[in-house]
């Protein structure tokens, strides 16, 4: 392996310092020259051009050993570069240390930017949530004031209500999603109450839209996040209320544990099942419903991810869909 590694650099080094090699043989060409013209003796001119190139092949051979083994150590540097700008090797020729001192300059640089997005995002996460939770002040008034009369314009107004609470916790998890400070606490939960949480908060749709909702209760424990996983599940139970005209949501959980979310909704074109989870993407629905975002399922995959869960989705034009999350996680071993 060594050996394959050498010759490997080899040629970069032969490329790189030709010249050099190039210079110490036309020096001994020349002395054999000034030898022949002395007319000396034959054997001693080939004598002082042999002496030369061994010379030659030895001193590159050194030197080669030794930018080998520079060019491993800034390879090694290199797997980490932003943090060991300061353990560089001493520079041996000037064209060396300005370039160390542009790495070095560089990764400061680096350095400034990445402090100063973290302070943006940290001011943008701390304004959303202030905003969030204002907002939530005249949502409720409001939803509170709807419910003093029971008519029809009354439920309507009191659904659509319900639809920008659920925005406005969409954008916060956003935010959240995409900061670069998580508030992952990973425990062992009961599924059975986290399902029915995020059924209850949806109830009013499924009553509005007379969607049956069959579930049966699980004796399941998952070692998951409490709040995400209530979030993932409410997303996709908001997608399948919203694609569902007629029929029923099936919640199901089996072997694995593996969650299943069905719908008999209009379904998905097959072509936009591999896309589906993409930030922005609304497919061929989202284009007939002018106030899909493209952002539900993205958050759906990033929370996913972010629990270590795999999330996929089966379905067929005006069949319904069935999303499942596979809940299984590693079991951590402490030794």
């Amino acid at each position: 392996m060594e050996r394959k590694r050498r010759e490997g650099l080899l040629g970069p080094y032969i490329r790189e310092y030709w010249q050099t090699a190039l210079m110490f043989l036309l020096f001994g060409g020349i002395f054999a020259l000034v030898f022949s013209l002395y007319k000396l003796e034959p054997e001693a001119v080939l004598y002082a051009m042999v002496l030369c190139a061994l010379l030659t092949l030895l001193v590159l051979a050194f030197h080669f050993q030794s930018w080998s083994r520079r060019h491993r150590e800034r390879m090694r540097l290199l797997q980490n570069i932003c943090l060991l700008t300061e353990e560089l090797p001493a520079p041996e020729t000037l064209l060396e240390a300005d370039y160390q001192e542009m790495v070095r300059s560089l990764g400061k640089a680096l350095e400034n930017s990445l402090l100063e997005g973290q302070r943006k995002q940290r001011e943008n996460m701390d304004y959303y949530t202030v905003w969030v939770h204002q907002i939530k002040t005249p949502i409720a008034a409001m939803g509170m004031l709807l419910q003093r009369e029971d008519t029809r314009e009354h439920r309507e107004l009191q659904a659509e209500l319900f639809r920008i609470e659920q925005y406005v916790e969409l954008a916060l998890s956003y935010v959240r999603l995409n900061g670069d400070v998580s508030d992952l606490v990973l425990r062992e939960y009961d599924l059975d109450p986290i399902v029915r949480r995020a059924i209850h908060k949806y109830a009013a749709q499924f009553v509005e839209k007379r969607i049956r909702l069959i579930y049966e209760p699980v004796s399941v424990k998952v070692l998951t996040d409490e709040k995400w996983l209530q979030l993932l599940i409410e997303q996709l139970l908001s997608n399948a209320v919203k694609y569902t005209r007629e029929g029923a949501v099936t919640i199901t959980v089996s072997q694995g544990p593996v969650l299943r979310i069905q719908d008999t909704g209009i379904g998905i074109a097959p072509e936009d099942i591999p896309r589906i989870f993409e930030k922005g993407f609304t497919g061929y629905n989202g284009r007939l419903n002018k106030r899909s975002t493209g952002l539900g399922l993205y958050l759906c995959r990033r929370t996913a991810e972010m629990l270590s869960y795999r999330i996929w989705a089966e379905s067929s034009p005006g069949e319904g869909s069935v999303f499942s999350v596979d809940l299984h996680r590693e079991e951590l071993q402490v030794e």
